[in-house]
This record gives structure tokens, C-alpha cells and sequence, in this order.
């Protein structure tokens, strides 16, 4: 079945009021919140700063990687997400930043464990990404959309909140560089392609792949 996404940008602002008396009931609804949202993730993490991030797509155009990471996705189950050092699987992926994997017919995003205390919005926009990838076969085509629909999260998130920008941690970095070709290129995947197909992690993939024959 043919996948089709449209990228489509808002912009919202939240006010907090700070009171003792309403952080009193914030902090009461809050863990309401947690016990139930702990409920609907219980089969892809336990972690609170990874369902938080999951949440967060509600507001950016990566709606449908939210749906995808809670079981609208090929194999039908939701997608198991966990901060790991990745040198465990294999000591080739010390430095990546994530890797979508299958297991037994299960996906699962592996997040690299430095990035454990990264903030909730880069780890939005990674898992905006990281959704994307739902089977074993990958394509030039397919890490184009995934670049690009995680450079257009941050862009939204960032366009909130400008602050995020200069946090110093190493996946804002990421996460900046890849928006600052997202918006040369007038928000479109023009620079991100390029950033694709020459990086020698992905020499060897195809030009398209199930659901991207078609560069989008």
C-alpha cells in the first residue's frame, strides 16, 4: 500500500501560570496524566521522557509517526522504544544517534543512551524519523522523507520555542543542521536529498524502496 504524507506547518504558543497553588494542581494532574498516558505506552516504553517526546507529535506534522509508533505501522504492534548503548548490538553504531530495528516481526527504536537527557523536542523530531522505518528494506528515497519530515518537526518546535536552537546538547546539533537545510532549501527535501545520497552510510541502498518509489 502506497504511503502518502503531507508536511503541514503550525504554529502554537502555551502560557504556564505560575502560582504555588495552580503548580499544586499541575503537578496532581500531571501524574493523572502519566498514569494513563503509562497505560497506552505500556507496550513502547516506560520511559517518561520518551512518551513525553511520542506526545509531542500531536502538534507538528508527524501525526503520522506517532500512529505508526503506537501500532499503525506494517507489523501491526506497537513500536518498542528504549535509550540503549547501541556498541551492544554491534561496536559500528557507538555514534548513532538512533536505529530502527525488527525483532522477531517487532519494530524497535534503539535511542543511543547519551541522549538520554536530551531535550523532549529533539527527541520528537528524531522519533518523527525514526517511525518512518517500518520494515528491512530502506531506500535513498525513503531516508529522504524521514530526513526531511524530522528537520520539518524540529522547524515547528523551534519556531515555538527559539530557544531550543541553542541548547548546546549533541542531538540539538543534529537537529539544527538538518533544519538549517530544510529551510535553504525553501522547506523542501532539495539540500536533505543531497545530504542522503552522498553519505557513505547509505552507498549501498537503493533509490526506492516499498511505499517510496517515488522521491517525495
Amino acid at each position: 500500500m502506497k504511503k502518502f504524507f503531507v508536511i503541514v506547518f503550525s504554529l502554537s504558543l502555551f502560557f504556564i501560570q505560575n502560582s504555588f497553588a495552580e503548580e499544586i494542581n499541575a503537578d496532581t494532574n500531571t501524574e493523572a496524566i502519566s498514569k494513563e498516558l503509562y497505560k497506552t505506552y505500556k507496550h513502547v516504553s516506560e520511559e517518561a521522557n520518551i512518551i513525553q517526546a511520542v506526545e509531542l507529535l500531536d502538534r507538528t506534522s508527524g501525526k503520522y509517526s506517532k500512529d505508526a509508533i503506537l501500532g499503525k505501522n506494517l507489523s501491526g504492534k506497537p513500536i518498542h522504544i528504549e535509550f540503549m548503548n547501541l556498541a551492544n548490538i554491534n561496536p559500528i553504531y557507538t555514534n548513532f544517534d538512533a536505529l530502527g530495528w525488527k525483532k522477531n516481526k517487532k519494530l524497535c527504536i534503539y535511542i543511543n543512551e547519551k541522549h538520554k537527557d536530551a531535550p523532549i523536542e529533539a527527541l520528537t523530531a528524531l522519533l518523527a524519523h525514526e517511525a518512518i522505518h517500518q520494515d528491512e528494506f530502506n531506500s535513498l528515497n525513503e531516508e529522504t522523507y524521514a530526513w526531511t519530515l524530522e528537520a520539518a518537526v524540529w522547524t515547528q518546535l523551534t519556531e515555538d520555542n527559539p530557544d531550543l536552537e541553542k541548547n548546546a546538547h549533541p542531538l540539538v546539533e543534529r537537529e539544527n543542521v538538518i533544519k538549517e537545510l530544510f529551510v535553504r532549501g525553501n522547506y523542501t527535501s532539495k539540500y536533505i536529498h543531497k545530504f542522503v545520497v552522498t553519505n557513505k552510510g547509505y552507498r549501498n541502498l537503493p533509490e526506492r524502496s516499498f511505499g517510496f518509489e517515488n522521491l517525495l
